[in-house]
């Protein structure tokens, strides 16, 4: 394999997992913030607003954020009717089928993602609540991940190729 894609798959799949190791932290923020929104509601009988919300709010940029790493690592679910029994280049040929299918859907959910984004930033999008939060930085989130989903998708069809090839990536 070329330099240049060596290259490409080690960066992809070193700014994925960067991603999701940031990804997997986001827990203890949410723990956080729900401890604080319990400790203001029970024992000092002051609800705040913004606690679920923003516990929703870091919920979502989780799984967004955490897409190209569970790609990569192959930690997604899989069907394994077949799978299993099929030889390394079998799995390699189903794989970049599956992958052409994964990069239409992400392609449409991008496409969707930025005309949500341009829609939040024209008009200012907010979530009607009480807290009132911008839509804005979420929707944001979630076309960088989208794209970087995308990225390591192409990762993973080259990464099939060399299998295919018999050629080492790394």
């Amino acid at each position: 394999m070329p330099a240049v894609i060596k290259a490409y798959v080690r960066w992809v799949d070193r700014m994925s997992d960067f991603v999701g190791i940031v990804a997997m932290y986001l827990i203890f923020l949410m723990i956080g913030i729900l401890l604080i929104d319990a400790i203001w509601n029970n024992v000092i009988g002051f609800p705040i607003h913004w606690g679920i919300e923003a516990t929703q709010f870091t919920l979502a940029a989780y799984y967004f954020m955490g897409g190209a790493m569970t790609l990569k690592n192959d930690s997604h679910v899989r069907m394994d009717l077949f799978y299993d029994r099929l030889s390394e280049r079998g799995k390699a040929k189903l794989n970049l089928i599956t992958m052409i299918c994964l990069l239409f859907y992400l392609g449409v959910m991008l496409f969707g993602s930025i005309s949500s984004l341009q829609y939040a930033i024209e008009t200012g999008e907010r979530r009607f609540s009480m807290w009132n939060p911008s839509m804005i930085p979420i929707k944001a989130l979630m076309v960088g991940c989208i794209v970087l989903m995308m990225l390591q998708t192409i990762s993973l069809v080259f990464k099939h190729i060399a299998t295919l090839r018999r050629v080492e990536l790394s």
